[in-house]
């Protein structure tokens, strides 16, 4: 056992009432959450971060967020703040993380557990912590105090519209989930297993890119739907529907506006220029000049 192994043991064993050994135990490493925007349109300031990195040592894991003791699956024995250099956030601020190490305890009920972790399919992660401030990047105003009118996702002035969460005041758990709010979220790697290879950068690139293309394609849906909105109905009700829309998902802008498309009545159909009566008639008779020259046609 090297050098590092033996000091995650030591550390792990704090939090056990024996001395385990490695055989005993299974660690696995997490990256709980980062300073990037995420796909509600939130970000973790630094002081938040190093907030979080002191509060989830010791913290249990459980799944879906659902708060049942017998949930519980797993620990959090150590944290670190990790910085990428040269990555910068859609902010344009340093990229930084918060990385963990957590252990469970090796036995029959959670054998198929682990072989889903190391498999990849159990990887997804959320927090779940409480911010004293929840401040706009545009004007700097605490939505938990003083809400302002700045929508998250929209630019003002060529400035993207986020939140920073900040002002740590406690944290609640972690959980294994299907899709997190912080796309970067989840299981990195195995104690033992081997770092990330080439091919796999890519791939996790392409993913990347491809949620990035969902986040764009939801925009312009979410778009069209308040346009929608405001053709359907009066001012007052298409407003408030229009309001609505912001906080959809994108299965429920799909619903909606096919509804909306479906209550509305098709626009009629009318030329732009109706013929007075008199030249209805000339089009009508046969000695029209058109009606010649179709005569003259088909001798």
């Amino acid at each position: 056992m090297d050098q590092k192994t033996e000091k995650l043991l030591e550390q792990l064993n704090a939090f056990t009432r024996r001395t385990h050994t490695l055989d005993e135990v299974y660690l696995f490493d997490l990256i709980l959450c980062d300073n990037e925007i995420d796909r509600d349109g939130d970000c973790f300031s630094d002081a938040a971060l190093a907030e979080l990195q002191k509060r989830f040592v010791g913290v249990t894991g459980i799944f879906d967020h659902n708060p049942k003791s017998t949930n519980q699956t797993a620990r959090i024995f150590r944290t670190e703040l990790r910085t990428e250099p040269g990555r910068l956030t859609k902010a344009g601020k340093p990229y930084r993380c918060l990385a963990a190490n957590a252990y469970m305890v090796r036995t029959e009920g959670n054998a198929d557990l682990i072989r889903e972790i190391d498999a990849g399919i159990k990887k997804e992660v959320s927090i779940s912590c409480a911010a004293g401030a929840r401040v706009c990047s545009i004007c700097g105003a605490n939505h938990l105090r003083k809400p302002c009118t700045h929508i998250k996702g929209r630019s003002y002035g060529g400035a993207l519209c986020y939140t920073t969460l900040d002002q740590i005041t406690d944290v609640y758990e972690w959980s294994f989930v299907a899709v997190p709010a912080q796309r970067r979220a989840g299981v990195t790697k195995t104690l033992g297993g081997t770092a990330c290879d080439a091919e796999t950068e890519i791939l996790r690139a392409a993913y990347d890119d491809a949620l990035s293309l969902l986040d764009r394609v939801s925009e312009f849906l979410r778009r069209d739907v308040i346009r929608l909105c405001y053709r359907w109905g009066e001012n007052g009700t298409s407003k408030e529907l229009a309001k609505s829309v912001l906080h959809m998902d994108t299965a429920e802008l799909l619903t909606l506006r096919q509804s909306l498309m479906m209550s509305m009545e098709p626009v009629s159909q009318k030329p732009q220029l109706v013929p007075d009566s008199h030249e209805a008639e000339k089009a009508a008779s046969p000695f029209s000049c058109g009606a010649a020259q179709r005569s003259e046609g088909r001798g």
